[in-house]
């Protein structure tokens, strides 16, 4: 059937509900499988060796001792993952970065991989490996990979995006702009100006479940893995072209995914391990420890980021600039074109330019950590626009309201937007009771705002429909943030149902049709289409059962309330018909009852969030304290909304801590001196207030529901929103993220003398 996914403006009677989330019995008594809690028979234990060297070549390996320590199995290499790539330079460093090759990149790099028995045997045989490096320059530094003289990490890099293309290699492997207007005329109307400079050091997602997986290589040329994942599909595509294998020949199975906020979206050590596997002949498993996580698997980008604007005195913009640059780890990618699309999202701007660079650099290769590259952006942009109105002596708040975006504004990216919720946002935050709170000494009060795209992508579900009336509906988009418990509602708005008769469940890849990554906030948004549209195809075959049950024609039944119901009193005026009634006679009208969907979910429908913070700061520690935060955000319509509310508030804190404390500290040798919880300090419950929350919903057109994907905007205010309220405290611009106790003394100190 045709699929009609614009905006209904439906009356809910399910969705808006906040019903017990469906996993909640099984964590919290432990049952929930996660990635280390599966097991096969005769497993191996898996163990890497990584290099101590920030920038090294590998001149070889000996692995001849450790293969005759007891119990070890298989022992891997570059040499047992040979390039398969065919020239796919982003598949080439997925594969490099899972197994050092020429040379070791960063510190923590896999250079090698061992199988034992158990795990006694392995480390015993990690010892024995010897690798023979030549220690090259590194650097670790943005803006110190760009000058001139900076070590050069690969001489096949020469910049994209550059007219002339340039002759010789360098670190900076992409330049990407956007905007529109003509800036320099808009800075010519300008009456003030502000031009500043900003750095962000490099954060890890802070996922309390490690990567972990167990693989499994056949003896018939099938394969398993057992998997902590974000998109398992996407993991089942990468592993099987490193390695050579059919995809269609490996399963993988996601487990429970104890968080992931974008980290667990790239392979890391599942290849490894399915290698192993192949060359043991038995299952292996491999969990990497916590350092481990630290120092090998993708923390966000370091950036530089310099900002230009200027207004009139009655509080116009008139021009926009930003130059960011992003570190990528040793491998190119698009974070700084993120980074520059994102800068200046929540504005009407005549004139506008961003311009991104995307830096190669001796650290870990970066993954996506929620809303990748905007928090960074936002910090820049939104600093710079609370300086603005400082300086015209206008409200932060009412400044913002002068220049906001709106429906049929040219974004700074480039598309036009359509029904958007930044300009309510910012009225409500102007009247909510925080704004106007008192506030205590030493305290100050910042705000921001945040955007996000969200995305939609493929999309694929199965409704089944028991012979006693109960729905499971099967999915392959891994559940990340409450979706199962959002599609059962929805299953159960759709037809009519009780949520308690729902169970949504995570297919594996064998059972599905093809699914994108939970990624983008689009969980809930496409496959909530896709199980819309699965529902009322299911609604269909039950309207058919109904016409065969009563022996009257099709077209003369219809559904509604839940119930097929015949059409006008000819009929009988029969009794409706439940779900439950029609199942109950599934075997005699034509089998199982199913319906089934698959889409490429577009027109996913940005998001715009505006937060408000209040800070104490203690003048002689440098220390702060967050006394008061509230997160406005257009969520479309909140599905479940106390899903919702937790999707802001996880936002919001992961962005305090990146704001006041996170951060990767490098030594002069290029190694990670922070790779745990003690120094790599994330929040606690005693380091935040109670995180208030406020949804509005301005419906997305292109969702039958008017659903937003919410996951990811509310990590993007929370940098600029605490180095507003932190400069408002102290009275100095803070412009250094994080603005940790020793960074706010220095420049508390600085100003005194």
């Amino acid at each position: 059937m045709s699929f009609d996914a614009t905006f209904q403006n439906k009356r809910f009677n399910s969705v808006g509900t906040r019903p017990l989330r469906p996993d909640g019995i099984d964590k919290v008594t432990g049952r929930a499988r996660y990635g280390a809690d599966f097991n096969m028979p005769g497993q191996l234990v898996a163990r890497v060796l990584r290099s101590p060297h920030a920038h090294a070549r590998i001149k070889g390996i000996d692995t001849s001792k450790a293969e005759a320590v007891k119990g070890v199995k298989a022992i891997v290499t570059a040499a047992d993952m040979p390039d398969l790539t065919d020239g796919d330079e982003a598949l080439f460093a997925i594969l490099d970065n899972c197994m050092a090759r020429e040379k070791a990149m960063y510190d923590g790099h896999a250079v090698a991989a061992v199988a034992a028995i158990d795990e006694s045997s392995a480390k015993a045989a990690l010892k024995l490996i010897k690798v023979d490096y030549e220690v090259l320059p590194h650097v670790v530094d943005v803006d110190a990979a760009m000058m001139a003289d900076a070590p050069v990490l690969n001489d096949t890099i020469f910049t994209q995006g550059v007219e002339p293309a340039p002759s010789k290699p360098s670190n900076v492997a992409n330049r990407s702009e956007f905007g529109h207007g003509d800036v320099d005329a808009g800075f010519a109307k300008a009456d003030i100006i502000v031009e500043r400079s900003y750095k962000t050091e490099q954060a890890h997602q802070g996922y309390i479940e490690p990567h972990a997986c167990v693989a499994s290589c056949n003896a018939d040329g099938t394969a398993d893995l057992w998997v902590c994942t974000q998109g398992h599909f996407v993991y089942r595509q990468n592993c099987a072209d490193l390695l050579g294998l059919e995809a269609s020949k490996l399963r993988v199975t996601s487990s429970e995914i104890g968080g992931g906020f974008g980290g667990k979206t790239h392979v890391w050590a599942e290849p490894v391990a399915l290698a192993l596997s192949r060359k043991a002949g038995r299952p292996v498993k491999l969990i990497m420890s916590r350092e481990e996580v630290f120092r090998a698997s993708g923390p966000t980008s370091a950036t530089s980021i310099d900002v230009k604007i200027g207004a009139t005195k009655d509080g116009k913009i008139t021009a926009a600039e930003a130059t960011l640059r992003y570190t990528s780890g040793p491998y190119p990618d698009m974070w700084a074109e993120l980074g520059a699309m994102t800068a200046f999202a929540p504005y009407d701007l005549e004139n506008v330019k961003t311009v991104g660079f995307e830096v190669v650099v001796n650290r870990p290769k970066v993954a996506a950590y929620r809303a990748p590259s905007a928090p960074m952006a936002a910090f820049a942009a939104e600093s710079a626009v609370d300086e603005l109105a400082k300086e015209i002596g206008m409200d932060p708040v009412d400044f913002r309201i002068a220049n906001v975006a709106k429906e049929g504004t040219r974004s700074s990216y480039g598309p036009v937007y359509g029904p958007i919720g930044i300009g309510p946002t910012l009225d409500a935050a102007k009247a909510h009771p925080h704004m106007s709170a008192p506030l205590g000494p030493n305290q100050g009060r910042g705000m921001a705002c945040g955007f996000w795209f969200n995305f939609g992508g493929q999309t694929c579900t199965d409704l089944n429909i028991s012979a006693d009336g109960t729905v499971t509906i099967a999915v392959g988009t891994v559940d990340v943030g409450g979706s199962r418990a959002s599609l059962s509602l929805i299953v159960a708005e759709e037809l009519g149902i009780e949520y308690s008769d729902v169970k949504a469940v995570i297919a594996d890849t064998s059972t599905l049709g093809y699914n994108d990554m939970t990624d983008g906030s689009r969980g809930t948004f496409s496959t909530s289409m896709a199980t819309i549209s699965a529902a009322r195809n299911a609604i269909e075959v039950m309207r058919q059962r109904a016409a065969i049950m009563w022996d009257i024609p099709l077209e003369h039944i219809y559904w509604e309330d839940g119930h097929a119901k015949a059409a006008g009193s000819k009929h009988g005026n029969r009794a409706p018909l439940s779900v439950k009634d029609i199942a109950a006679e599934a075997g005699n009208t034509g089998g199982p009852i199913a319906g089934h969907s698959e889409l490429v979910a577009d027109g996913a429908g940005v998001s715009f969030a505006t937060h408000i913070c209040d800070i104490e700061v203690d003048s002689e520690t440098g220390s702060s304290r967050v006394v008061r935060y509230t997160v406005i955000q257009d969520a479309g319509k909140a599905v479940h909304p106390a899903y919702v509310e937790g999707q802001y508030q996880g936002g919001a804190a992961q962005g305090i801590g990146w704001a006041l404390n996170e951060e990767y500290i490098y030594g002069d040798d290029g190694r990670l001196q922070n790779p745990g919880f003690l120094d790599y300090r994330i929040p606690v419950c005693s380091d935040l207030p109670m995180i208030d929350t406020q949804i509005l919903e301005i419906p997305n057109p292109n969702h039958p529901y008017g659903v937003r994907g919410v996951g990811e905007t509310s990590i993007v205010p929370p940098l600029a929103a605490i180095a507003n309220a932190v400069s408002n405290a102290v009275g100095l611009r803070m412009s250094h993220i994080p603005l940790s106790p020793p960074r706010i003394l220095a420049a508390l100190n600085a100003a005194k003398t």
